[in-house]
């Protein structure tokens, strides 16, 4: 039995890389440790439930923050991930069978969290042929059955190496935001996102919207990786081309020495830099800070989507 809590177990792809020296954090990246009533709470249900989080999974900074308030992001279809990618904290390997009762657990959970808005990821799944899309589309069935007034957001994988079709199952299901990251620029992709294809991600985006336009597109990449500012404005344009609705940008936080380095740190300013260039741009909703990540503060940010498209709207 593989122990996730080791290092060289938890990512055998990258046992043998060389180290990366991890920089010290400023002060601006720097947060509370996770504890409290309300995080306690939120994770005796996740425990009870048999769930798993992308929270914990990641290492997300701000666990601590979201579950105190009964937010949690879920990673459904296991925690182990078929790719390795090199800025990524889930485990990677062969995952196990798919859970058929997961979608009304996760339904049950949202349920008693009392969630007016849930946001759904999952481990890419390049085993299945489907790639997990009909898993998807259960949870998203089962969380509507429970719970018809929360709005659901997903977080899905690329479908890359799944059969055809399996985009437009997810879709008919009607998540109200549909996610997928670009994660970073294309020129990183080689050694960033060794297992995808940045045009194929963002023409899943593209498709999405050409299927059903009233599901709000989403889309997130990390900063200090090594990227230009120049590779990131081209980013915005290519992912307003697809017309997608919703930019996240964050600061890459380094999970372990063997993890791709940090080329550095972004300050506040030019994370404000980025968002004012993104509003421009024509995007309905942008959240760029360094602790960004592509589901914090996602119920508020929704709200906030929802009101700058019928502003639009009414604007003509």
């Amino acid at each position: 039995m593989r122990d996730l809590k080791i290092p060289a177990q938890r990512h055998p792809e990258k046992a043998h890389r060389p180290d990366n020296a991890q920089p010290k954090k400023p002060d601006w990246i720097r947060v509370k440790a996770p504890g409290g009533a309300g995080y306690n709470e939120t994770r005796r249900i996740m425990r009870e439930n048999k769930l798993v989080t992308v929270c914990e999974e990641a290492g997300c900074p701000n666990v601590g923050e979201c579950w105190s308030q009964g937010h949690a992001t879920m990673m459904i279809m296991g925690d182990i991930c078929t790719r390795g990618c090199t800025f990524c904290n889930i485990a990677t390997g062969r995952p196990e069978t798919l859970d058929v009762f997961e979608p009304g657990r996760v339904a049950d959970s949202v349920a008693k969290l009392g969630l007016n808005h849930v946001v759904i990821t999952s481990v890419d799944r390049d085993d299945l042929d489907d790639g997990g899309a009909e898993h998807f589309a259960q949870t998203i069935r089962a969380i509507r059955h429970r719970s018809p007034e929360t709005t659901i957001e997903i977080l899905t994988p690329d479908f890359l190496k799944s059969k055809p079709g399996a985009l437009e199952i997810v879709v008919a299901a009607r998540p109200d935001v549909f996610n997928h990251n670009l994660e970073t620029v294309p020129g990183l992709y080689p050694t960033v996102r060794p297992g995808a294809r940045y045009f194929h991600s963002l023409r899943l985006l593209q498709r999405v919207k050409e299927m059903d336009p009233h599901i709000f597109t989403k889309s997130g990449i990390m900063v200090g990786l090594g990227e230009e500012r120049q590779q990131v404005v081209q980013v915005m344009d290519d992912m307003r081309a697809a017309d997608i609705d919703f930019l996240t940008i964050g600061q890459y936080l380094q999970p372990t020495p063997k993890h791709h380095r940090v080329d550095r740190f972004v300050t506040p300013d030019e994370f404000a830099s980025y968002e004012k260039a993104a509003f421009g741009k024509g995007f309905l909703m942008v959240s760029a800070t360094p602790l960004t990540r592509s589901s914090y503060h996602a119920g508020d940010d929704f709200a906030r989507l929802r009101a700058a498209r019928e502003a639009k709207l009414a604007n003509g």
